[in-house]
């Protein structure tokens, strides 16, 4: 049986309708979700939604971050702004791989606008399920943080 997470979600109103449709499987598969927002596609600002799913990241309060966004850019640079948090964009499965084998990555970022909803599916899937290598990668992740 595969590792269930605590996992806050948020997104901006390009990023709702995946995000909805995520915590839905997320759920199912047996994870805990906080959804921090936001709660419809009415437009709105996405920092007002992807900084408390870091903040929550950050203080040990979820063990994972998941925001969205209609490219994910905007989103991932919001998420990184805060200390602790490693959030990289990914638009495919062997990325999301890399994102948590080599940088420990603790969030991650999806468009809405540049993948289907199944490829989003898997890629969440992978990302939740790949260690990270440690090794070599370690002494790049102490860098970042000093």
């Amino acid at each position: 049986m595969s590792k269930k997470f605590t996992i806050a979600i948020g997104s901006d109103h390009a990023g709702f309708n995946y995000k909805e449709a995520i915590k839905t499987m997320l759920l199912q598969e047996g994870h805990t979700v906080r959804d921090l927002g936001t709660h419809s596609n009415a437009p709105c600002d996405y920092p007002d939604y992807i900084r408390p799913v870091a903040e929550a990241v950050a203080r040990g309060e979820v063990e994972r971050g998941i925001v969205l966004g209609g490219s994910g850019n905007g989103e991932a640079i919001v998420a990184n702004r805060v200390k602790g948090v490693r959030c990289g964009l990914c638009w495919n499965e062997q990325v999301a791989i890399w994102n948590r084998s080599h940088n420990d990555g603790n969030c991650l970022s999806l468009g809405e606008r540049t993948i289907t909803v199944e490829e989003a599916f898997k890629i969440v899937r992978v990302w939740l399920a790949t260690e990270f290598e440690g090794g070599r990668h370690l002494a790049r992740i102490n860098k970042i943080d000093a």
